[in-house]
Order: C-alpha cells, then sequence, then structure tokens
C-alpha cells in the first residue's frame, strides 16, 4: 500500500522540525532552505525524520518513491504507486507560487510534454493526483505548511491550454513578423531590419497559495509559531486505508490545536458547484 498524505502529516505532528536548514545542513543532506523543505517532505512521507543513518534513510526512501525529480521538470517526488508531490517554498503568507513555465496541475499524466522521461518510465502509469506541498520559511524556520490536492485547486489543463493557444494564434496575426513553434509560447525571429534579432515568448504562470485560495474556509492562525493546513477531498479521502484515517482522527481527539473538520469546496472548474472536503489544521 501507498504512503499517504494522512500518514506524512501523523509524522510531522510525531516529529515537527522546524529549524529546517540547521536540522538537514547538519546532516549534510541539503544546501538551502528549498532543499531542505523538499528532504522534510520526502521524510515526512517515508517515515525517516529521525533517521540517522543514511545509507537505511535512502533504503527507505527508495520504497517509499518511484521518482525524485529536478527542479526544471515537474513533480519533485512520486509514490511509488501514490500521489505525485510538488514542493513548494515560499517567504512569507501571502506570497503566491511561482510555477514559471509550467501552469498548475489537477492531475499528473504520463503523456504530458513537461515531464522528463525518467519521471514517465519510473513505474507504469497513465494519470496520478497531484500534492502540493507549500512551505513558509523564514530566517530558517519552518512557518507554516500547507497541503492540498490540485484536483481541489487548479482548474482542468484544457483552461490553461486555451490560454496559451490564444495567445499563440494572437501572435501569428501580426504581420512581417517570422513566428517559430517552440515549447515556450514562440518565438520571433528576424525582429529587426538585420534580421538577427529574436524575442523567446515565454508563459510565466503563478497561483495564490493555497491559504489564500482557501481563506474562506480557513483563516489562518498568524499567531501559531507553527501552522498545517490540509484540504482533501472527500473522495481522497475516503480512500486512504482507514488505519490513516483512524490515527488522524485520534491526533484531533488528543493533540491540542489539531482539528480535522467537515468543510464543502469550491469545485476549480465551476465554483458554483461545492464538494465535501476535510479540512486538517493545526496551530501550535
Amino acid at each position: 500500500m501507498a504512503v499517504s498524505l494522512l500518514s506524512a502529516i501523523a509524522n510531522i505532528m510525531a516529529e515537527p522540525i522546524y529549524e529546517l536548514g540547521e536540522f538537514y545542513r547538519s546532516r549534510n543532506r541539503a544546501n538551502n532552505m528549498g532543499e531542505a523543505l523538499e528532504e522534510y517532505i520526502k521524510d515526512a512521507f517515508a517515515g525517516t525524520i529521525s533517521e540517522p543513518i543514511e545509507q537505511l534513510r535512502l533504503h527507505q526512501l527508495q520504497e517509499a518513491f518511484s521518482y525524485a525529480g529536478n527542479q526544471n521538470n515537474p513533480p519533485d517526488i512520486i509514490i511509488r504507486g501514490g500521489d505525485a508531490i510538488e514542493v513548494k517554498k515560499i517567504e512569507n503568507a501571502g506570497s503566491s507560487l511561482a510555477l514559471n513555465s509550467s501552469y498548475p496541475k489537477a492531475k499528473l499524466f504520463a503523456d504530458s510534454p513537461m515531464i522528463t522521461k525518467a519521471c514517465r518510465e519510473c513505474e507504469e502509469w497513465t494519470e496520478k493526483n497531484i500534492i502540493y506541498a507549500v512551505g513558509v520559511v523564514n530566517d530558517n524556520h519552518l512557518k507554516k505548511l500547507y497541503f492540498v490536492y490540485g484536483t481541489d485547486y487548479a482548474a482542468s489543463a484544457e483552461v490553461y491550454e486555451r490560454i496559451k493557444t490564444t495567445i499563440r494564434d494572437g501572435i501569428q496575426t501580426i504581420p512581417d513578423l517570422e513566428f517559430t513553434v517552440t515549447e515556450e509560447l514562440g518565438r520571433v525571429n528576424r525582429v529587426d531590419p538585420l534580421g538577427i534579432t529574436y524575442l523567446r515568448i515565454r508563459g510565466m504562470w503563478g497561483i495564490k497559495n493555497p491559504a489564500k485560495a482557501f481563506r474562506y474556509i480557513y483563516s489562518g492562525n498568524n499567531a501559531a509559531d507553527f501552522e498545517l493546513m490540509a484540504v482533501i477531498n472527500s473522495e481522497i479521502y475516503n480512500s486512504f486505508p482507514a488505519d490513516d484515517r483512524e490515527c488522524i482522527e485520534r491526533l484531533a481527539n488528543e493533540q491540542d490545536g489539531f482539528k480535522v473538520v467537515n468543510v464543502d469546496i469550491k469545485t476549480p472548474d465551476n465554483p458554483a458547484v461545492l464538494k465535501p472536503a476535510m479540512l486538517i489544521t493545526y496551530g501550535g
């Protein structure tokens, strides 16, 4: 059985690490806060937060994940037989996520041109749910951690592709331009009279962070030393192993500040339609 977001949350609650930079630099596992946050997310899912022996940790990571990617292609991690994970670091709770040339994903598809061959072939798969794991980090300190599934956060691919296509087609209607289709939005060649200047046209996508996107169901806790929030639609939540659900619900009864509540969230493709979800929060 693939590891779940619920088990990762339970591991974080059991072994919270707030001084990420110091912790991961001391173990020679990260050189910067972005890397430290990604390593913490890996450890949370794999159950290796407190594993001091690197070889044992690496073997456990191998069991948990089929793919660990690079910064230039989504996703950052794929759970073996389970979800994909995209890790994002921001510096304050009001910041948006910079997605650069990759628009937000409701799901990850094996035929996407944005993923690598290694990702496509890491296991047998055609589509995966994707978890956005967003950390707010100030001065090496992890202040907030948000988890949200792409299906609850991003519109369907055709919404974004339509915008890309409209822009690309519009550029091609400009007279006297030599336009070349590329993996970006396009390239205009021979812009100047000498024909030596070209213009690259890139999409720079961004999206509000989960705390701002879901402000209508959770107002946050700015006074907390550490805050955690996860939004999981009920269909996905109920698909998790019963043991994981029982563990999270037991934490809600035993851990001060830890809550699991039923909410209704907007459907990204049609906000007029609400769907049931679980909101998991901690502020302490």
